[in-house]
């Protein structure tokens, strides 16, 4: 770090991921990133890890902010491999940075924090999200960015929308973005921001877990690591929502194209056999989920942020979905494949 003062930023940073890390509401898996601007270098969270290990890892990484900007504005592809902007003489793991780098480094502000809040992405999956965020937000410096890829073409819709004293950010199907030249302003800025967007969740029954134990039986798949799972199978809305595509980035990368939903009276054997392939997750109306018996902790996680973005969704809502394109370029992208590796070894 360059000064003293960094040094204490940085430190503040740590333990405000690790609080960010810990509340599924506000970011799943090794979803969500933090940077500090420290000089010319800004240190952001790296690919794979995640934000609850920030003071119990070395998560941070330097990158050289001058270089990187200077590829994203001449649309140069080497922005969309952050690693090659890295320190390396203060990088001694070899950690490459998180795939939302360019994001962090286009804000001017010196603290960035980005979020997969489930009430933000609730309303950037509706087709009237912009307007809806638009009266919550009134009187706050705030611009709306529609979906593209993370990476360069998404700090290309970035650089486009930013103007002078913007310090939150909606991305249309992912998440939120706020930036202060603090720690403590920032956490302080997320405070406001969720709570101007929060949206109560739909209620739901229990899910019948001695049902949900028999269709597991020997099935290869299991219970979901979060009881909260569940609810999306129970609602009818919820249900229909996420069987009809993928609502943004993580849930394709973690469990793949929307969700599968088991035909009345089907079995585990029956929907792998009507699919000839074996979902990260089946629905059962009215029971609950399973999980393939492998499925990543990542997987689970993102299990739960659909059961939570799905209840908070206006059921009258037109929604955007991700586009078969937009699928693919997500699944057969380099950067998700490096994070999905490092999510299988242990996240």
């Amino acid at each position: 770090m360059a000064t003293q003062a960094d040094a204490q930023e940085l430190a503040a940073l740590r333990a405000l991921s690790a609080s960010i890390g810990r509340s599924p509401h506000l970011t799943q898996a090794a979803g969500g990133n933090t940077s500090l601007k420290a000089g010319d270098t800004l240190w952001i969270k790296a690919s794979g890890t995640w934000l609850k290990d920030a003071l119990v890892d070395d998560i941070m990484v330097p990158v050289a902010m001058a270089p990187l900007l200077k590829a994203v504005e001449q649309r140069d592809r080497a922005a969309d491999q952050p690693q090659g902007f890295t320190i390396a003489a203060l990088n001694p793991r070899g950690l490459r940075p998180s795939i939302e780098t360019t994001v962090h480094a286009l804000m001017p502000q010196r603290v960035v924090l980005h979020v997969h809040c489930v009430d933000t992405i609730s309303l950037a999956v509706q087709a009237d999200g912009e307007a809806e965020v638009a009266k919550r937000l009134d009187g706050i410096e705030w611009a709306y960015v529609p979906y593209f890829r993370p990476g360069l073409p998404l700090a290309r819709g970035i650089a486009e929308k930013l103007r002078p004293g913007v310090d939150v950010l909606i991305l249309g199907n992912h998440g939120l973005v706020v930036a202060a030249e603090t720690v403590a302003g920032a956490e302080l800025l997320l405070r406001r921001i969720r709570s101007l967007l929060a949206r109560p969740a739909r209620a739901t029954a229990a899910p019948d877990l001695d049902a949900l134990a028999a269709l597991a039986g020997d099935s290869g798949y299991r219970l979901p690591a979060d009881v909260e799972a569940h609810a999306v199978a129970l609602d009818p809305e919820s249900r229909r929502m996420a069987q009809a595509g993928s609502l943004y980035p993580d849930h394709v990368i973690f469990l793949g194209q929307g969700s599968v939903v088991a035909k009345p009276g089907e079995a585990v054997a029956d929907v792998v056999a009507r699919l000839g392939t074996s979902p990260a997750a089946i629905l059962f109306p009215g029971a609950g989920v399973l999980m393939r018996s492998d499925a990543s902790a990542g997987a689970d996680a993102m299990q739960r942020c659909l059961a939570d973005v799905t209840a908070r969704i206006d059921i009258a809502a037109r929604l955007n979905y991700l586009t078969a394109s937009e699928n693919d370029e997500l699944v057969n992208w380099d950067a998700e494949q490096y994070r999905q590796k490092l999510n299988a070894a242990g996240g």
